[in-house]
């Protein structure tokens, strides 16, 4: 995937919206538990991660304005409803998402800190984090960089209205800024058909299985044959449409899969949300609660770095 990470010059700063629960996972998972711990032994490994990931962003971005996404709903109803496999593997036995035990308590943390900082936090109650960034990607004003390490973001992207992915699969250090050509030099679809690509395709980690058979190579031609999945299962009610005999066998069989999936990944840009503060502030909201929070948990480090990459956004 190409790499495009100069903004041109003159062009206002961004708003950037940041895909919480994919950052502070990778943080989780990218900082060993014992590197990072409170004066209880607590691990702090995700906490630390995740703020020193905002700092470099906002340190090479320079955006005026951010959001951060949460997950007040990880699975969704209503995806379930119409795909039951959804997720399902990711499902604990006693409910609820498969999290690491370590992890949980830590989240709370860097909400607190979110809040003492004055960085914007927002969920929606039956929606993930992904359709809240796809929400305000539609409705705030551009340009527009979503940060996440989630595939399935890719259709967010829209030159036209200069939103833009900045797609930290291998960290932050290294993502890709990610913009129409780039989505279709990756995949070979344009970022308005990612989803039809993506349904087609599968996807293990989310529990979509995709049409058995068809790969990325296959479901990016039916893409740009046929246009989406609509287009997909009107041709197969056409004779003359051209699918050779295994392909349109296959297709067939996932017929009632593919008339519900694209509703599944698509990434829901009508969430109900308040009106939210969007100015990303050059000094700490609350700082006597944050200095309390850095002591308490033994993140002065982490956290005086993200302070002075705020303040160094002004200078």
């Amino acid at each position: 995937m190409s790499v495009r990470c100069a903004r041109l010059s003159g062009m206002p700063a961004p708003l950037m919206l940041v895909d919480a629960p994919s950052l502070y996972f990778r943080a989780y998972f990218g900082i060993p538990e014992s590197a990072a711990v409170g004066p209880d032994g607590q691990p702090v490994n995700a906490v630390r991660g995740f703020l020193d990931m905002l700092a470099s962003l906002i340190r090479t971005r320079r955006p005026d304005r951010m959001v951060c996404a949460m997950d007040h709903d990880w699975r969704p109803e209503w995806r379930v409803a119409l795909l039951p496999s959804y997720k399902a593997h990711r499902v604990a036995p006693e409910g609820g998402e498969v999290v690491p035990d370590t992890l949980s308590p830590q989240v709370p943390l860097i909400l607190d800190v979110l809040d003492a900082l004055g960085i914007t936090t927002v969920g929606a109650t039956g929606y993930e984090a992904d359709d809240v960034l796809g929400t305000l990607s539609v409705t705030q004003p551009g340009p527009v960089e979503v940060v996440s390490g989630d595939r399935d973001l890719f259709q967010l992207v829209d030159d036209a209205r200069g939103v833009r992915l900045l797609y930290v699969g291998r960290g932050v250090a290294k993502l890709a800024d990610c913009d129409d050509a780039a989505v279709q030099a990756r995949y070979g679809v344009p970022a308005a058909r990612y989803a039809d690509f993506a349904a087609l395709r599968g996807d293990p980690s989310d529990g979509l299985p995709g049409v058995p058979g068809v790969g990325e190579k296959t479901a990016a031609r039916l893409v740009d044959r046929h246009g989406d999945i609509a287009g997909v299962l009107a041709a197969l009610d056409d004779p003359d449409a051209g699918f050779a005999p295994g392909l349109r066998t296959k297709l067939t069989a996932a017929r009632d899969y593919l008339a519900v999936a694209p509703t599944v990944v698509r990434v829901a840009l009508d969430v109900p949300l308040p009106a939210l503060p969007t100015d990303l502030p050059a000094t700490p909201a609350d700082p006597d609660r944050l200095l309390e929070l850095a002591e308490r948990w033994n993140l002065a480090g982490a956290v005086r770095r993200l302070v002075d990459a705020l303040a160094a956004r002004t200078d």
